[in-house]
């Protein structure tokens, strides 16, 4: 008989597969269409499973608080793109997107519960690291050798299924940086490794002490250098110092800074692109406005658009994913060539500023009030909760960083990557003490 003090266990066939759901959105985001699949299929499966489980003792599958947090959290992000849709400059699409990102809600239940006890932490946690392993390892080739084996896979599979190319030559735009298997169309691969680098570095620290991490924070810092986005850069560099103090201590991690040093000289003799980076970074110590916007690559112009935007929409802003239609309105320099090329900047390149020009202050209040409660849940937590959620807390600070430029955080790729760090965060630190229920066979 069972002990009456113990949570009774929930028959829910499927949950102990929840770290594979996770999994496969992750290792699919090259072939962006499948990941997208995977998380509508994840998300209706957990409408399901998890509406039934929370009516028959749902904290067997996910504790009360981190059902509260998870949802707090996407609230946070959700309810400002609701608001702002109500006189957005484009409100049919506003409301639209704000209709689909509902399907986040169901999946972040599902990612929280992944990594809801040893088991699924265990899966999940080290499933990302063998993914980053993989991606690095695969874009280390490519630096050798020219070309990323398993793009170059996905292309050749892509090109047998329907005749077209993954990246077509016309729409390649990352020349001189390493994509490797998210490809020349989609130059993200350092900002991806960079946040989600604390998985692999934890898993490398634990299993091979700092010899491990030491390896391996040499081998993805090389892969997000030469990647040549200099957000990652910043964002990596936070990653080592979170990490590395806690691995190393500080005087070797001084010297493994004292190596980036080097390599970074050595990376820019040896690489011309990145020497360019690197000279272009150079620019902002001229100490004039022109030197800075050459440095950020045109983006002092899109954040006084983004300030802009602010100013005549301060309640709500102009909408979610709706800052090109308010851009030439706001453009500090109309007819003037952009550095980013034609047309219209796409979004802030900054997370406060797409916030508050997107969302207004009602957006930048809500924000503030998730970050509050995600840093009160850290900080009451027992050392053993912040212990088995660090790589997730890590991964999410760094990538919500707000002294950095950013992708767009209510487009499809970057806001699923934030909402899922999320759910990992919360699903890790809150998670359920009784043991996972037990399948038939």
């Amino acid at each position: 008989m069972p002990n009456s003090t113990t949570t009774p266990e929930v028959h829910v066939p499927g949950w102990r597969w929840a770290p594979a759901w996770v999994l496969a959105f992750v290792a699919l985001w090259p072939a962006p269409g499948y990941a997208e699949g995977v998380l509508v299929l994840g998300a209706l499966v957990a409408i399901v499973r998890l509406l039934l489980a929370r009516f028959r003792g749902g904290t067997a599958l996910l504790s009360s608080p981190a059902w509260a947090l998870t949802s707090v959290l996407f609230a946070a992000y959700w309810l400002p793109e609701l608001l702002s849709a109500l006189d957005a400059v484009d409100r049919a699409r506003a409301f639209k997107e704000a209709a689909v990102d509902l399907r986040y809600l169901p999946f972040l239940w599902l990612a929280a519960a992944a990594v809801a006890d040893e088991r699924g932490r265990r899966v999940t946690f080290g499933g990302l690291a063998v993914i980053v392993a993989v991606w690095t390892a695969d874009a280390l080739l490519e630096a050798l050798a020219g070309t990323s084996p398993l793009f170059f896979g996905l292309d050749a599979l892509k090109q047998l299924v329907s005749g077209r190319p993954m990246c077509p030559p016309e729409a390649a735009f990352a020349f001189g940086r390493l994509t490797g298997v998210l490809g020349e169309c989609n130059p993200k691969l350092g900002l991806v490794l960079a946040s989600l680098s604390p998985f692999a570095l934890h898993a490398a620290h634990r299993r091979f002490a700092a010899a491990g991490w030491v390896i391996a924070a040499a081998a993805i810092g090389l892969v997000v250098l030469l990647a040549g986005a200099r957000a990652a850069w910043l964002t990596y560099t936070l990653v080592l110092l979170w990490s590395g103090w806690r691995a190393l201590g500080w005087r070797r991690l001084a010297g493994v800074f004292l190596f980036g040093a080097l390599a970074l000289g050595a990376a820019s003799w040896l690489h011309a692109p990145f020497a360019e980076r690197l000279q272009r970074s150079a620019a902002a110590l001229a100490g004039d406005a022109a030197g800075m916007d050459h440095a950020l690559s045109g983006r002092t112009r899109i954040w006084a658009a983004a300030w802009c935007m602010f100013r005549e929409h301060p309640v709500n802003g102009v909408g979610a994913r709706g800052f090109r239609e308010a851009f030439p309105a706001c453009d500090p320099q109309p007819g003037e060539p952009a550095a980013w090329g034609e047309g219209p900047a796409l979004h802030a390149h900054q997370l406060v500023l797409e916030v508050a020009s997107e969302t207004g202050s009602f957006g930048l209040l809500l924000w503030l009030a998730g970050a509050a409660l995600a840093w009160r849940a850290w900080r009451y937590a027992p050392n053993q909760a912040r212990e088995r959620a660090r790589p997730a807390m890590i991964a999410l600070a760094v990538t919500v960083f707000p002294f950095n430029t950013h992708l767009a955080f209510y487009a499809t790729f970057w806001g699923g990557l934030t909402l899922l760090l999320a759910a990992l965060y919360a699903g890790s630190l809150l998670a359920r003490t009784t043991p996972f229920p037990r399948m038939p066979g």
